[in-house]
């Protein structure tokens, strides 16, 4: 794989405007210009033209999904139309296992709920951000107010994760004591060795 230059880009605006949708597909947050610009090695405005540019275009193009700027940077969206469709698809229409990562996620949830992402990832030892929508959107999980100290949004499980494993209450969920370590002392709430 060949090293791309700037002067690349300068002769091949088009070849610009595909890395760009390449890069954008594969990203879980908006990414900002200037990440972008360092990355490709050209300006900051000539990134943000041509995003904008690619923004009109699938607008005018009426595409099922739309490239925003939000949260001082760029990422691909559903359009709010499409909406209704992609949630049947996800939650009825097309039954699809759980990911590993979606899976322990949905566990974390369940056992700690209600629980903000912020903690969910600090118990994973990841950002869960994109797994946590997933569920969300499969209809898994959902929203349970704010923390009270730091305003985060909680989430909870919901009546259909409970219908999914055929469960009447969450004081069904198997206990997770047979699955704990036998030396748990010294360990915090998120299973990290503490110092005493």
């Amino acid at each position: 794989m060949s090293d791309v230059t700037t002067a690349d880009y300068a002769d091949d605006p088009q070849r610009l405007r595909r890395d760009l949708e390449a890069v954008l597909l594969v990203v879980d947050q908006p990414v900002a210009p200037y990440e972008l610009a360092r990355a490709f090695g050209v300006g900051v405005d000539t990134v943000t033209d041509t995003l904008r540019e690619l923004s009109r275009e699938y607008t005018a193009q009426d595409r099922g999904f739309d490239l925003r700027e939000v949260a001082e940077g760029w990422r691909f969206y559903t359009r709010p139309e499409c909406a209704a469709i992609v949630e049947r698809f996800l939650r009825d229409g097309h039954e699809v296992r759980l990911t590993q990562a979606a899976l322990e996620t949905l566990a974390v949830v369940a056992y700690r709920q209600p629980v903000s992402r912020g903690r969910v990832s600090a118990v994973r030892g990841v950002n869960c951000d994109g797994v946590m929508r997933t569920l969300v959107l499969r209809g898994l999980i959902e929203e349970a107010g704010h923390d009270t100290e730091s305003g985060a949004h909680l989430y909870r499980t919901t009546g259909y994760f409970l219908e999914r494993l055929g469960l009447r209450g969450l004081d069904e969920l198997p206990d997770l004591a047979p699955f704990l370590p036998d030396d748990i002392e010294g360990l915090d709430d998120t299973g990290e060795q503490t110092t005493t």
